[in-house]
Parts: C-alpha cells; sequence; structure tokens
C-alpha cells in the first residue's frame, strides 16, 4: 500500500492497491500546473483511494469539461485529476505526492505535442514516444 501527502502535510491519503497506468504529461495545463516541464501521474480506480486526512483542505476546479483537478488549499500541492471521459471511474495521483518508493515497471510519455523545448530527447526511454 502506497501512501502520500501535500507538501505541508495537511492533507495526506493511501492507495489501497497499486496504480496501473504511469504517464508523464506534457500538456500545457500540466505544464502550468505544476511548474515544469511535465507532471507524472499514476492512475487507479477511485474507490482505491483514501484520504486519510484534511480532505477539508482539498480545493478542488474544472481544469477542462469534466476534468477536476484537486490541490491542497494550505501549500499549493497538487495531488489529483479525474473526470477523464474515457475512464470515468478512475484517478490520477502526481506521484511527486507519494511518500512511499514507487518503482512504476513502465512510463509512457503523452501530449509531446507540446513537450517544452527545453526538455532534451532521451532516445531509448522506456515507454518513451519522442521523435
Amino acid at each position: 500500500m502506497h501512501k502520500g501527502s501535500c507538501l505541508c502535510g495537511a492533507v495526506s491519503f493511501r492507495l489501497r492497491t497499486e496504480p496501473k497506468a504511469v504517464s508523464n504529461c506534457h500538456c500545457r495545463m500540466c505544464q502550468k500546473q505544476h511548474g515544469a516541464a511535465f507532471a507524472t501521474y499514476a492512475s487507479l480506480p477511485k474507490a482505491d483511494l483514501e484520504y486519510v486526512s484534511g480532505q477539508e483542505q482539498l480545493t478542488s476546479y474544472y481544469s477542462s469539461e469534466g476534468v477536476v483537478r484537486k490541490f491542497c488549499s494550505i501549500c499549493g500541492s497538487n495531488i489529483e485529476w479525474s473526470g477523464s471521459k474515457k475512464f470515468p471511474d478512475w484517478v490520477s495521483i502526481a506521484v511527486a505526492s507519494l511518500d512511499t518508493r514507487f518503482d512504476p515497471k513502465s512510463v509512457k510519455d503523452i501530449h509531446l505535442e507540446s513537450r517544452a523545448c527545453w526538455l532534451q530527447k532521451n532516445e531509448g526511454q522506456v515507454g518513451s514516444d519522442y521523435t
């Protein structure tokens, strides 16, 4: 079981199952939300995410049609997003918010059309679709 929290510790959670799909998302929304070249998210069924403390500190907003993003209202740490039309009963957790070691079998890069120009290409990277 994996545990996670925000930067200030107000929000903590645990995952009842191992996350399934893991992606480095290079879309502009993730770049802006995280202030980085990409954000890494791991997906699992919503029922397998349990908030242990601080759920009342989460702020939610719709970043696009049907997609809800949640972050800690105290420190601003990004925690999750959900609302995918393709996977409505799943949630994606910001991997950097995990406190326990998480070593995914593979990581896929997505939305490379908006990849940051300063990010080097890593030829041969597992799960990469860099050209």
